[in-house]
């Protein structure tokens, strides 16, 4: 696993970490099964707050990427396990909330392509 935090970027260490382990494991670089550094000693390789590699670690346990096995430590997740679970679970709140909004089935169509297009476009 390779990653890199810039101090000047102005994007925060924690979303770096995320990101660069998300895309080393989507991309195959980082294989599933694949054991990820202990939250202390990611910290003292990256130079960091040892709460910032954890938030990091929860998040991406959060977005499916990584799963946590106890004590035997952080894994890469199969993409199409958790990632996938947690927005059939987000989509089906979805619902469930415009449904007794009132709105129909076009009009919850429409607001949902419109919240994923604006997600995707920043």
């Amino acid at each position: 696993m390779t990653v890199r935090i810039d101090p000047e970027s102005a994007v925060p260490p924690y979303e770096q970490l995320c990101r660069q382990v998300a895309e080393q494991a989507r991309g195959g670089a980082l294989p599933v099964g694949y054991r990820l550094p202990t939250v202390r000693a990611l910290a003292a390789e990256l130079g960091v707050a040892v709460n910032t590699v954890a938030k990091a670690y929860r998040t991406l346990e959060a977005d499916g990427v990584v799963e946590t096995r106890g004590r035997q430590g952080t894994f890469v997740a199969p993409a199409d396990s958790a990632a996938a679970r947690e927005a059939a679970a987000a989509a089906e709140t979805f619902a469930r909330r415009a449904k007794r909004l009132g709105l129909n089935a076009d009009e919850a169509l429409a607001a949902a392509v419109e919240a994923v297009r604006a997600a995707y476009a920043s």
